[in-house]
């Protein structure tokens, strides 16, 4: 039996997602100074080297991935177009052929956007789309990431061409027309193969349709001090196991099976395949012993599968009752291939009752969605809620329409007081006291049936050897992606779990590597 304090995640300040308030924070900061607990002050970074290095770096990237060609800079009237001054200049220094447009009049100019501008010295046309004739690359320093209106006028006619000519484009920042804290697109954006963004990501940057618009997402140190993000408070983090490795449960030397947990899976009667995938997932990463609950008729397809299952006949309601009053079953999992019908609200609320780990997946969803007050009125121990979107819109149909997928886990983890693991190709896991993490690193691969119902028997698994529902959920999701990632194309939810072996092992013998990932492409 696991005893002891659950294991959490340990923030990491390399793994930070910034909103754009927290950004302009961060950046305030480095301008005015940090004072420390000792109350020495350090010296400001003034903001004219802030945008000096943002544009070096942006420079630099470009330089890196694409040979020396015409490129069109266009910049915006604030410190985004600023930086593309910047930008100019060095490549016109490296010895490319730079034309500079400009949105707006040059008397709009001020700050160090304007000091920028003067110290480029070059001409600056007005930006319209004839200037992207004959320039096959072009750097869209137009907005930052303080956009929140829809792009009109001339910018939407730039934008518009840029995509329409597929030219390939490079955002300072982010791309124009992208709200950076959610990944909207503002009525149009550019597609870029390049984005080059500053200090840390953005959530836009990772959560999609901002993913796909940024393309390669590259993140340049542009001189603000890490400890901006103590005095900051960052409560979100991109998904990578420097967050939740020191939570994992090593295998000791001493271990027996009972050690490790123990997890039920409760199997439907016909969708018998989802159970035994969860069951999988959760032996796979570690737990000691897994038992699969069905009715008699089920439980003999469920003996002739899988020998290292255990397998419990739920012949009556007080047999689910006793099921769960066994205190060695630590983590139930209800919900994969379970049916709609009054059976899975039974053993949802009965799991529910112990006060010990549940995932509730899939259909178990549906079924909360009938009697929510009921439900999260119930939640007491660790539980983790796995919704699809359209699961979720059920679950929480006043959620389902913001914008922002960071917001409408947070929100919805805060009504219901459990983990909520918010799944696609950006899935986003937020917990009842406002942590959150979002995964970019699960490849398209994964859109198969059942690969959601190994995530949940992984997650199921982690809980069951000691972690919290946000480390456990955190843990399987990039997992359940790295072990697509290593299997490649072709992928079937049968292929996830026998990668994780090597996954595992990889986590264990080689700690760095796996870390802080490198920019997300």
């Amino acid at each position: 039996m696991v005893t002891g304090a659950l294991r959490d995640i340990v923030a990491d300040d390399d793994l930070a997602i910034l909103s754009c308030a927290e950004m302009r924070v961060a950046e305030a900061l480095a301008i005015e100074g940090l004072v420390d607990e000792h109350g020495r002050v350090a010296p400001g970074v003034p903001g004219a080297e802030l945008m000096e290095t943002a544009g070096a770096a942006v420079a630099g990237a470009v330089a890196e991935r694409y040979m020396p060609q015409p490129v069109v800079i266009l910049c915006g009237p604030g410190n985004n177009g600023g930086d593309g001054f910047v930008v100019a200049r060095h490549l016109e220094a490296a010895g490319w052929t730079v034309r500079v447009g400009l949105l707006g009049e040059f008397e709009r100019l001020a700050g160090d956007a304007l000091n920028a501008a003067q110290l480029w010295g070059g001409a600056i046309e007005p930006a319209t789309p004839e200037l992207l004739d004959d320039h096959p690359l072009v750097i869209d320093a137009l907005f930052g990431i303080g956009l929140k209106r829809p792009l009109e006028g001339m910018a939407r006619e730039l934008v518009s061409a840029i995509n329409a000519r597929d030219l390939a484009c490079v955002a300072v920042d982010v791309p124009s027309g992208l709200d950076a804290d959610t990944g909207v697109v503002l009525g149009a954006a550019p597609r870029c193969e390049l984005t080059v963004t500053f200090f840390r990501p953005k959530t836009g940057h990772l959560s999609l349709a901002g993913r796909a618009f940024c393309g390669e997402l590259r993140v340049a140190e542009i001189g603000v001090p890490r400890g901006v993000l103590s005095q900051i408070g960052v409560r979100q983090w991109r998904n990578g196991p420097a967050l939740w490795r020191q939570a994992l449960r090593r295998p000791a030397l001493d271990d027996h099976k009972y050690r490790r947990g123990h997890v039920v899976v409760f199997g439907g009667d016909s969708m018998t395949g989802a159970a035994r995938l969860s069951a999988l997932g959760a032996r796979r990463v570690g737990a000691g012993l897994v038992s699969i609950a069905a009715v008699p008729r089920a439980a003999t397809i469920y003996r002739l599968a899988e020998p290292g299952n255990l397998v419990v006949d739920l012949i009556d309601a007080s047999a689910v009752t006793e099921l769960a009053g066994d205190i060695r079953k630590n983590v139930f999992v209800v919900g994969p291939g379970a049916g709609t019908g009054e059976q899975t609200a039974v053993r949802l609320m009965a799991a529910l009752a112990t006060g010990r780990g549940v995932v509730v997946d899939a259909d178990a969803i549906t079924v909360a969605a009938e009697m929510t007050d009921r439900v999260f009125a119930a939640i007491r121990g660790e539980t983790l809620l796995t919704p699809h979107e359209g699961e979720f819109a059920r679950l929480f149909p006043d959620l389902a329409a913001l914008p922002g997928k960071l917001d409408r886990a947070r929100q919805a983890a805060r009504r219901c007081g459990a983990t909520v693991l918010l799944k696609g190709p950006d899935t986003t896991i937020a917990a009842p006291d406002g942590r959150a993490i979002v995964s970019d690193n699960a490849p398209a691969t994964l859109a198969t049936a059942g690969s959601g119902d190994v995530l949940a028997g992984m997650a199921g698994g982690l809980m069951a050897q000691g972690m919290t529902a946000l480390a456990a959920a955190a843990a399987a999701c990039w997992m359940h992606g790295e072990a697509a990632r290593r299997f490649g194309y072709g992928l079937i939810a049968e292929d996830i779990a026998p990668q994780l072996p090597a996954v595992l092992d990889a986590l264990w013998r080689d700690a760095q590597s796996f870390d802080h990932q490198p920019d997300a492409g």
